[in-house]
């Protein structure tokens, strides 16, 4: 027998051992047969005897256990079996039999490890929005399980290769696969041309199949490969190449799921791809949406911020604008759509477009609102709108503002201390009910008007106050430099501070915002400083009534553009305004008033306390009138009529003459 055998009676006195324990024994029959076993320097060293003691005299019943046999390598399995005069026991050498269990059940983990590794790859390739949360995926759940330590991905667009992906090489190999034509790599041209996969097991094999690449292969720092096409919708999108630090032996195994995954990449890749030019497509939507660049005007220099949110990957619906009004008055304006997508961006979209033209219209900021509000409410049920249209007159340091459940204005004075005019909002555009309530407040040289939309407040925070406390904190930081000391000098350079507005917005979105790769919500920022035109460069006067009024404005043009030394547009502007005055006298009711802006146009208003409207009209050739307003439209560079608050205004601007 090749197991064991040992026979005691009841006093545990060895009365047998065949030839095959008396060689675990190392003894001769004659040196133990009659002695104790439990004394023998053997089988001290094992727990034989503790098991003879304790469960099989306990229970009478038989019992075994593995061990490691004392002096020998390997495992052996010990069986106790007790009979009326003694006992039984046998020695198998187990070490094959526990070596073959190991190494199945390290095999079963590994298959274990690879199914989990394999779900969760399967779980995050679902989950992958763009191409670039693709590759991550794969490098993150495909590579470990199979050791690998390098992924190269390259899809074909528009018949040519493009590296959408890369991992473990080194920049220097990486340059050589992108400009050595594919032609010049013959394992891509049979990968590509064949749709099959290729195993390259070590360099030599490599380099024996294809010679071509012997001369940048060591450059990689790979030893296996293995390329796989990618393959969706029966269509070669391209291919992917895993490779290992080591030369590796490529079983049926690894083969048949490396080429189940490659489909599954494959697919994920082409719903990647569409995913990010259908996002690529939005974003320019989104952007053409937007303005382009601030217009530049002389009471109100600005500086905008918009920053996408990164959650989902989705457009959003915030916007932003300022629109030059007439009498250099200028309109601030943001907002945001609730929600986020292309319909979102689009309505977005409608809505700076309509701000744009009822602006135009020289609506008050609260009529506007109402416009805005038909429009949104007619787009259905499921769309909201929040909007803050603010409008600052440099003539009088007056802002002017409606919020339709915007978050607050923010102003910063001079000094750097802010405020948030805290003013009950009304409800959001699609949900309110007009009319909607006007504030206004003075404004100061040199402060800061802010607007901003909920994504920059709530993205640190869920507590929107403690979002705007931040906002409050970042603004005074920002604002003020940081070498300002109190005193006189510090005015001077708190103004020199607020005037760089692109550093401001800057710094503000980083300070509230310093992860961007986190933000759940698109943010705008929107910051104007503001600046009242010198009073040397606003002329105001009342004239009398009747035909004599044209006379006098006439003469106060001259006067005024003479102080201007604009003397070169005398001659057109007192036509306008004799024309303007000449129709409030035929059509309209006094009082009347002629005031001339000099800005960064030469702006003529003449203002009366009658809401009707002029038209401009088409004459006949036998009218002996309705030419006056022809000739306004010819002479100026742009007309037009606002109502105030006692009447109307009618006003031109022209063209200053260069210098």
């Amino acid at each position: 027998m090749n197991d064991g055998v040992l026979i005691l009676d009841p006093h545990a006195r060895l009365t047998f051992a065949n030839a095959a324990a008396l060689s675990l024994l190392g003894a001769t029959a004659e040196e133990v047969l009659g002695a104790v076993l439990w004394d023998h320097p053997v089988i001290r060293d094992t727990e034989m005897a503790d098991y003879c003691h304790g469960r099989v005299a306990a229970t009478g019943a038989p019992a075994g256990f593995d061990t490691r046999w004392p002096g020998r390598s390997g495992w052996y399995h010990l069986r106790l079996d007790p009979f009326p005069d003694g006992m039984v026991i046998h020695v198998t050498d187990i070490t094959e039999r526990r070596t073959q269990k190991a190494e199945r059940s390290a095999a079963e983990r590994t298959v274990a490890d690879q199914v989990m590794r394999m779900g969760e790859l399967t779980s995050a390739l679902a989950k992958a929005l763009t191409v670039q949360d693709v590759i991550k995926a794969v490098a993150d759940r495909m590579l470990p399980p199979f050791g690998a330590t390098g992924l190269i991905c390259q899809l074909i667009e528009n018949e040519q290769l493009r590296m959408v992906g890369s991992v473990g090489y080194p920049e220097e190999f990486l340059k050589i696969v992108r400009t050595v034509p594919v032609s010049k790599m013959s394992a891509l041209v049979e990968v590509l041309s064949s749709g099959s996969p290729i195993f390259l097991s070590t360099p030599q094999e490599y380099a024996e199949h294809h010679p071509d690449a012997v001369s940048y292969l060591y450059r990689s720092g790979k030893q296996a490969w293995a390329f796989l096409p990618l393959i969706a919708s029966d269509q070669q999108i391209g291919y992917c190449v895993v490779s290992f630090s080591a030369p590796r032996h490529f079983s049926e195994k690894d083969r048949s799921l490396l080429i189940a995954l490659s489909g599954l990449v494959a697919q994920a890749l082409e719903r990647a791809r569409l995913y990010d030019a259908e996002h690529t497509r939005a974003q320019e939507l989104q952007r053409g949406l937007l303005p382009r660049r601030l217009p530049v005007v002389p009471a109100v220099s600005a500086a905008a911020r918009y920053l996408p949110a990164a959650e989902g990957g989705q457009v959003g619906g915030d916007w932003y604008d300022l629109v030059p009004l007439s009498g250099e008055r200028v309109a601030l304006v943001i907002g945001d759509v609730m929600g986020h997508g292309l319909s979102e961006a689009v309505t977005m979209g409608r809505l700076r477009t309509a701000v744009r033209t009822l602006a135009d219209l020289e609506l008050p900021p609260d009529e506007l609102l109402a416009h805005l509000n038909d429009l949104v409410s007619d787009l259905g049920d499921d769309f909201y709108a929040t909007c803050l249209y603010a409008v600052y007159d440099p003539t009088t340091n007056l802002c002017t503002f409606a919020n339709a459940g915007h978050p607050p204005l923010a102003v910063v004075q001079p000094n750097g201390t802010n405020q948030f005019l805290d003013v009950s909002a009304d409800p959001p555009l699609g949900a309110a009910i007009p009319p909607f309530e006007t504030h206004t407040v003075h404004v100061p040289d040199d402060s800061l008007l802010v607007l901003y939309t909920d994504g920059l407040i709530e993205c640190s925070t869920d507590d929107i106050d403690d979002g705007m406390a931040c906002l409050a904190e970042a603004l005074t930081c920002a604002a003020v430099s940081p070498s300002a000391q109190p005193g006189p000098a510090m005015a001077a350079s708190i103004t020199t501070t607020l005037r760089d507005l692109d550093r401001l917005c800057d710094a503000i979105v980083s300070t509230l915002l310093p992860e961007q790769a986190e933000a759940p919500d698109d943010a705008a920022l929107l910051i104007a400083r503001v600046q009242s035109l010198p009073p040397d460069k606003v002329a105001s006067w009342t004239l009398p009534d009747g035909p004599i009024a044209a006379g006098e404005a006439r003469h106060r043009v001259t006067h005024q553009l003479s102080a201007w030394n604009l003397d070169a547009l005398s001659m057109t502007t007192e036509l306008l305004a004799s024309e303007l005055v000449g129709n409030v006298v035929r059509h309209a009711k006094g009082p009347m008033t002629l005031r001339l802006l000099h800005g960064r146009t030469l702006i003529c208003e003449v203002s009366d306390s009658s809401l009707t409207t002029p038209r401009i009209r088409r004459a006949a050739d036998t009218d002996e009138g309705g030419r006056g307003l022809q000739l306004v439209a010819a002479l100026s560079q742009r007309w037009g009529t606002r109502f105030t608050a006692t009447g109307k205004c009618i006003w031109t601007e022209q063209t200053l003459p260069k210098i």
